[in-house]
């Protein structure tokens, strides 16, 4: 059986976005900035494909800018609101310490421009509170940026409070919201969002296509010069095969999210529900407030890097919190934020699912899981040392 379960990492273009990408690379081809009609009818495609897209968050079309995915429209957002706040002698921003990198390392580049950075902790369930926020909050903060879903333990961010915070001490709010777009029901009027930053590979559009929402008013920082693309706010000839993918696979995704989200939810509690079985394991996250698709587990005496790769043999893609794979042996910086200790967040697991998982597909992968685990402490020393009595248990 092969079962594709890292769909936090990257998902499957939908049949829909693709064959919405071909007539813009076989007959409509033309440059959007071109006068001639070619050139128009692919100008025309791109403006409703922005209005498509602001209609699943209930933004204006004026507000979308297209990027190459959410790492860019993160530095964007960023650099908007330091650029702004600075202008106003106001060079304080608040985060979280398990934002995505795209968030953090801009903020890393900021602190060494002479903005100071708070990045609140992060309780152990994965969740941050708007009334911590609130009291973070200075005269001279410019920006809070706190990612609507966590892209490893999926849990799901009061949103909404934290920008009525915002709104109300007349501060900045972005938030990173790839991992929730056309996933959970997202309003960014109601919600309180001045800047929102999403990626299409994420609800099965193309990779390198992304926007960002831009409240009216607020004017952008540009990253890239060069052309009056975007309106003058992201130069480049525009990919509009890539955003026609994009606008399709977010409208088809956002018409059934409910649906999709009812299914990938029981199937998930499914799979929590027998890895939870195994002996000395834990979820990571809040068990109720986390993505319809996101399960994330920390199995005490294993390697993740090990794991996945034996699962991989048994047919199912899976991801790890351990950086290990990337060539570092540093653990996950958001299984440490929610408290994890390095050599438990060493033998973490996170399975993401797809619309189409099955019961047979959880239960094949408990199974898996179960029998994996088991065998990589069979012959672990630590797993020895702990059943031995030489060590106590974490988990």
């Amino acid at each position: 059986m092969k079962i594709y379960a890292d769909n936090a990492a990257t998902t499957k273009m939908s049949r829909t976005a693709i064959e919405a990408m071909i007539p813009y690379m076989e007959e409509f081809y033309g440059n959007p900035s071109s006068l001639y009609t070619i050139g128009q009818q692919a100008k025309e495609a791109l403006e409703q494909a922005r209005a498509d897209v602001a209609g699943v968050i209930n933004a204006d079309p004026r507000e979308i800018i297209f990027t190459s995915g959410g790492s860019e429209a993160d530095n964007q957002a960023l650099r908007t609101a330091a650029a702004l706040g600075k202008k106003k002698g106001k060079t304080h921003i608040i985060s979280t310490a398990f934002e995505h990198h795209a968030i953090l390392h801009t903020l890393k580049r900021l602190e060494e421009e002479g903005f100071e950075v708070t990045l609140l902790p992060v309780h152990e369930n994965g969740i941050v509170e708007a009334e911590e926020v609130a009291a973070a909050i200075r005269e001279d903060t410019c920006l809070v940026t706190i990612m609507t879903a966590n892209n490893e333990i999926g849990t799901i961010q009061p949103i909404r409070e934290i920008g009525a915070v915002c709104r109300e001490k007349g501060v900045l709010f972005h938030t990173d919201a790839v991992q929730a777009v056309a996933h959970i029901p997202i309003d960014v009027k109601a919600d309180n969002i001045d800047m929102l930053s999403a990626s299409a590979h994420k609800f099965h559009g193309p990779k390198g296509t992304g926007f960002l929402y831009v409240r009216k008013g607020i004017p952008l920082t540009n990253l890239i010069e060069g052309g009056a693309q975007e309106r003058g706010k992201r130069a480049g000839t525009e990919n509009v095969p890539g955003i026609m993918a994009a606008a399709a696979a977010v409208k088809e995704a956002a018409a059934n999210m409910e649906k999709t989200a009812a299914h990938v939810s029981a199937m998930r509690d499914r799979l929590i529900a027998g890895l939870s079985k195994i002996p000395h394991c834990a979820l990571n996250g809040d068990a109720k407030r986390r993505l319809p698709g996101n399960v994330s587990f920390c199995f005490e005496g294993i390697e993740g890097e090990s794991l996945l790769l034996l699962l991989d043999d048994r047919g199912i893609s899976a991801s790890s919190g351990s950086a290990c794979t990337s060539g570092s042996l540093d653990p996950s910086h958001v299984l440490l934020a929610i408290g994890r200790v390095h050599d438990v967040a060493h033998g973490s697991l996170r399975l993401t699912l797809g619309d189409n998982i099955t019961e047979e597909e959880v239960d094949y992968m408990i199974q898996a899981v179960t029998e994996v685990v088991a065998y990589l402490r069979s012959f672990s020393p630590v797993w020895r040392d702990l059943m031995a009595g030489k060590g106590e248990f974490i988990l």
